[in-house]
């Protein structure tokens, strides 16, 4: 089998528009895991928004793995070993938060309850604990409560504005954070060097394995880094237009069982 690590991008592909696993792509999933392939949940949202996907999927059993925070962390889901580790830097919280407030957009970010921020009002920031199921906890001064290690600050805002703020971010930390959007009303801002790819490469090392034995699925633009170094790159039929030119095959849409698609096509067919 060529394929033995399965990284997944969650919101937009391996859930549907209902933040469901479809019957059909649960199947192909757990017939994977059985056969011995590594299924790592691959996403932006923090590590306790994972958890009851990997707990649906059994990986505590078949030993897969979370990456969450956008390659900030993976966790070894049958030991509970942390084997990848990126510490945000403190001295970039506050004026990252400087930043956000001028350009009106509402920086976030995680302890061990949920989600903290100076605006819990914000849509944005109500989406973010929708789609994770966590709480929301306002503070007056979000740099000045954060005095634990984070691994990443998520910025949210309007759609229509996040390009032009994303354009700018790149230009105010370039060489100091790694920064990306991975919805339109999201950008990720991460450790110099962090990435899926580059968390996803760590763990193949660790494994005696190289990029040519990982397949990855994804959608957005955070995506794109995995799945150009993946063996085999899956956009689904939803995902940005760079993501599509990016890939070496496109599957169905994410309310289509795009992932379930591709996994029989490509692991379990005989085939392969």
């Amino acid at each position: 089998m060529q394929y033995k690590v399965l990284a997944l991008d969650l919101d937009g592909t391996l859930t549907n528009s209902e933040k469901i696993i479809t019957p059909r792509t649960k199947a192909a999933l757990m017939e994977a895991a059985a056969r011995g392939v590594c299924i790592v949940l691959a996403s932006g949202r923090p590590t306790v928004g994972i958890e009851p996907l990997a707990r649906e999927l059994e990986l505590q059993k078949y030993g897969g793995c979370i990456l969450s925070y956008n390659g900030g962390k993976i966790i070894d889901c049958k030991t509970g070993h942390v084997l990848v580790q990126h510490a945000f830097p403190p001295d970039l919280i506050e004026p990252v938060c400087t930043f956000s407030r001028y350009w009106n957009v509402v920086p976030l970010t995680y302890d061990t309850h949920g989600i903290i921020t100076e605006n819990a009002s914000s849509p944005y920031v109500q989406e973010e604990a929708r789609i994770n199921k966590i709480p929301v906890r306002q503070v007056e001064n979000l740099p000045a409560t954060v005095n634990y290690p984070i691994n990443k600050l998520l910025l949210t805002g309007d759609p229509v504005d996040m390009p032009h703020v994303e354009e700018l971010m790149q230009q105010e930390f370039a060489g100091k954070l790694s920064i990306c959007r991975s919805q339109p009303f999201f950008i990720e801002t991460m450790p110099l060097g962090v990435g899926k790819d580059t968390s996803l490469e760590m763990l193949l090392r660790a494994k005696g394995l190289t990029a040519a034995n990982l397949m990855a699925c994804g959608d957005g633009w955070n995506d794109l880094p995995m799945i150009r170094c993946a063996g085999m790159g899956v956009a689904m039929g939803n995902a940005q237009a760079p993501v599509k030119a990016a890939a070496d095959y496109q599957t169905a849409d994410n309310d289509h069982d795009g992932v379930g698609l591709a996994v029989e096509k490509f692991i379990l067919s005989e085939e392969n």
